[in-house]
């Protein structure tokens, strides 16, 4: 399934019952995700629910000031919108794609249509999103109470899980919005890191080359996140991770 533009390439997609997948595989609409596009603003209706295959869609929470925090990451292991299946329609994030890939696009009607009708997907849909809470309560207690050093440590985690290879394409700057910091605090923390010799990094492309020691800096943020993504979400690849 190494093909971009196979759904089997996003984890939830392939946990679909064959009789869900039949209906809704033919009206799911490819789609490019270059780094840096919206998919939707803080209060937007959702029209679409979006499965990245190869890319990374962070969910930000964004001030009224500009500033912004993530509070949580999406890949390959599930789905943005959750709210337009949750009875709300719009949200207060905004989803921003943090790496560039591919995904697939799908009506909200349609979906919808699916969950309400199909027992199973409920109760797949229910445990994601579950899954997805518990990330961003942690991100929050992590944003407040561990360094930036540490919080860099969980996000490259985090980030990692959700792709097939060491490298990521990020700026700076782009990081440095996502964790809420300014940007010389991620300057100095990517340098530590990079000294120990966990990563490279170099004008905004960052290969983890070490994970095990990028795992032992990392606060029990990323462990407790794992874990319980693992225990609701049994259909995940498992990716070496901390026990």
């Amino acid at each position: 399934m190494s093909d971009p533009l196979s759904p089997y390439q996003n984890h939830l997609l392939a946990a679909l019952p064959a009789e869900v997948q039949s209906r809704l595989f033919p009206a799911l609409e490819p789609v490019l995700l270059p780094l840096g596009k919206v998919l939707y603003e803080s209060g937007d209706t959702l029209r679409h629910v979006y499965f990245p295959t190869d890319s990374i869609v962070s969910l930000l929470y964004v001030m009224e000031s500009g500033a912004s925090a993530e509070i949580s990451v999406v890949g390959n292991e599930g789905l943005i919108g959750v709210a337009l299946f949750m009875g709300g329609e719009s949200t207060t994030s905004r989803a921003i794609v943090q790496s560039a890939g591919h995904g697939y696009r799908l009506l909200g009607s349609l979906f919808k249509e699916e969950f309400n009708r199909h027992n199973e997907m409920l109760h797949l849909m229910l445990r994601y999103s579950q899954a997805l809470i518990t990330q961003m309560a942690q991100t929050a207690v992590c944003n407040r109470h561990h360094s930036i050093d540490q919080q860099l440590c969980r996000w490259l985690l985090l980030s990692l899980d959700r792709l097939s290879g060491p490298d990521l394409v990020m700026t700076q700057e782009l990081i440095a919005n996502m964790l809420g910091v300014r940007r010389e605090g991620v300057t100095e923390a990517a340098g530590k890191l990079q000294k120990l010799g966990v990563i490279e990094y170099s004008r905004g492309h960052i290969t983890v080359l070490n994970r095990p020691k990028l795992e032992a800096l990392c606060c029990e943020c990323y462990a407790v996140v794992k874990k319980e993504t693992d225990r609701l979400l049994p259909y995940l690849p498992q990716v070496t991770g901390p026990k």
